[in-house]
């Protein structure tokens, strides 16, 4: 079978070993990335596409004669027509669970440097802050410690729960909270919970029910001690009511790995320099390069699989 890799360059940063991936395929094609125009031309002839975020619409599966597997090199799926592909008798494939540790580390990391204040006391010690200081130490800035703080966790699958084993080693204890239209057997209603955590994480999809989830009335309801981390997606947290909780000090401080629109190309609210005790880093969470492995050898198990048959982690059923 013939392959086009669409954009292995969201993937790979040549640390990642694709000798098995190419194994599978008579010829495997990789462009680092493919723009809209240059879609069709790529995967009009290919037996099997690879594609991370680029998308393939019904249009684009229409003219592909050829095209048996549709790859997908992420977990999420709304960049491809799943009804056309469907029609078309096209298997569609993709990565799951591939991040887990990687997310799990990066949202501790996450709390400890804002329980601890280290990027602040980075900034002061390269600026000579420490040089200048009467006793051997510096304190201009909260530490606190996780162990017996309450984490408040929204979206309790695999990823929540690996956060959680991770905060139970901290010593801190675990309240679950209840997701809108869920079920909440075991749940805290999102109203309850939001006034006991010291700390809230978010793993939980973007739906319609968790669109602006973390209002400007999520947080006055949380303590003025509290932090906010989201390691999930942008448009869970109100954008606006964060800058404004973070701005009167609402809550003190807040991580995210996500914005409501990636790459920020036209700016966001929350890139504003007056915002204080933010951290945002650039959706990379789940970017370490065992992950980005696991998902090369993810791609290699579902080729495999469906060469004999069996297709496995399919989706558009």
């Amino acid at each position: 079978m013939n392959a086009v890799f669409l954009d292995y360059e969201s993937l790979d940063k040549n640390d990642l070993d694709f000798s098995a991936l190419h194994a599978v395929f008579s010829q495997l094609e990789l462009y680092p990335s493919t723009l809209a125009t240059q879609v069709l031309a790529r995967v009009q002839h290919a037996d099997v596409i690879i594609s991370n975020k680029v998308v393939l619409d019904a249009e684009t599966l229409k003219q592909c004669s050829s095209l048996k597997l549709i790859l997908i090199s992420a977990t999420g799926t709304n960049n491809i027509d799943l009804a056309q592909a469907k029609a078309q008798g096209i298997t569609v494939c993709n990565c799951q669970g591939y991040g887990t540790s990687a997310v799990a580390q990066h949202t501790l990391m996450l709390m400890l440097a804002l329980a601890t204040s280290v990027i602040q006391y980075d900034r002061a010690v390269r600026q000579g802050e420490w040089n200048k200081s009467p006793i051997f130490c510096l304190l201009d800035f909260p530490i606190v410690e996780l162990a017996g703080k309450t984490l408040g966790i929204l979206g309790y699958g695999e990823l929540g729960q690996a956060v959680a084993k991770l905060a139970e080693a901290f010593g801190m204890k675990i309240i679950v909270g209840a997701l809108p239209n869920r079920s909440t057997e075991n749940r805290v209603a999102l109203s309850e919970l939001l006034p006991q955590v010291d700390f809230l994480s978010l793993h939980c999809p973007l739906t319609e029910e968790t669109r602006d989830l973390i209002d400007s009335q999520a947080f006055e309801r949380m303590k003025p001690s509290a932090f906010l981390i989201n390691c999930a997606r942008g448009g869970i947290v109100n954008e606006q009511a964060l800058a404004t909780a973070l701005r009167t000090g609402q809550i003190a401080g807040a991580a995210t790995d996500v914005l409501s629109v990636e790459p920020p190309k036209e700016g966001n609210i929350l890139l504003t320099d007056d915002i204080p005790n933010l951290i945002i880093t650039p959706h990379n969470a789940w970017g370490s390069v065992d992950a980005r492995q696991r998902i090369v050898q993810q791609l290699t198990e579902n080729a495999l699989a469906f060469q004999q048959g069996q297709p496995i982690r399919q989706v558009g059923l």
